[in-house]
């Protein structure tokens, strides 16, 4: 009798020990089932709430845990993004570059070379200043149409690589400037027909030709100075460089 009453009390103890157990069981089990779009919303309002440290941890958990491999792409994309967002061009360029490294052939990929694009775009100063950076951000705007011909930025991108060009343009001529003030007129020389066998269709081509003509008088090189005056002349008639380049020529 006095064992059968042991028995009975400890199974009385121990059903709600088991329930307990079996409780924690099942709710570790639940904490263990990952939802990435759920985490993917998280991270979009950690972003809006600039907490952007906090959101790429999140990012990179689901770019890690998804098997589905649905979601790590998009994921990647938004680390970058986050970048942009939080005014870091060169950190984003490295989490875009990763995401074409990673995933060539995503429907996103022009998006990312875009980006690229534009993160150094957006750096672009002024002409003595943003040359450097306006090449690179030439150099990804050609890459993109060449690797993406049916991009949807297309109508943007050709605006963004003639203000690239006119920039790049605009700086070498700065340069060329400089030189023929410095009295370095064989530079200025050099470094003004580069300009103008690279980009012949400069704005500023008139101003560009009567330095290089110029230049070379002051070099005593006769010739190459009255063909850059000649040419100025035959071309550019109505330019208010003319008078100077005839007298030039005298």
């Amino acid at each position: 009798m006095l064992k059968s009453r042991f028995i009975l009390i400890f199974l009385l103890m121990a059903i709600p020990l088991f329930l307990f157990i079996s409780c924690g069981g099942k709710k570790e089990v639940r904490d263990e089932v990952f939802d990435p779009e759920k985490q993917m919303v998280k991270a979009e309002k950690l972003v809006s709430d600039k907490n952007f440290e906090e959101a790429r941890k999140v990012l990179l958990e689901v770019k890690n845990r998804d098997t589905t491999k649905r979601n790590a792409p998009f994921a990647q994309m938004k680390i970058a993004d986050s970048y942009i967002k939080e005014g870091e061009p060169d950190l984003a360029i490295e989490e875009y570059r990763k995401f074409l490294d990673l995933y060539p052939d995503n429907q996103y990929a022009s998006y990312a070379q875009y980006q690229i694009g534009m993160a150094y775009y957006s750096q672009i100063d002024t002409p003595d200043r943003g040359s450097g950076i306006a090449k690179k951000a030439l150099h990804e705007f050609i890459k993109l149409k060449e690797m993406y011909p049916r991009n949807p930025y297309r109508e943007y991108v050709e605006l963004r690589i003639e203000k690239c060009r006119n920039i790049i343009a605009d700086g070498e001529f700065m340069v060329g400037e400089f030189y023929y003030k410095k009295e370095s007129y064989n530079a200025a020389a050099n470094r003004l027909e580069g300009l103008l066998k690279q980009f012949p269709d400069y704005k500023r081509t008139e101003e560009t030709l009567l330095l290089i003509g110029k230049s070379y008088k002051e070099l005593k090189m006769a010739d190459k100075a009255k063909e850059a005056f000649r040419i100025l002349i035959e071309r550019y008639p109505s330019s208010r460089f003319v008078k100077e380049a005839k007298k030039g020529l005298l």
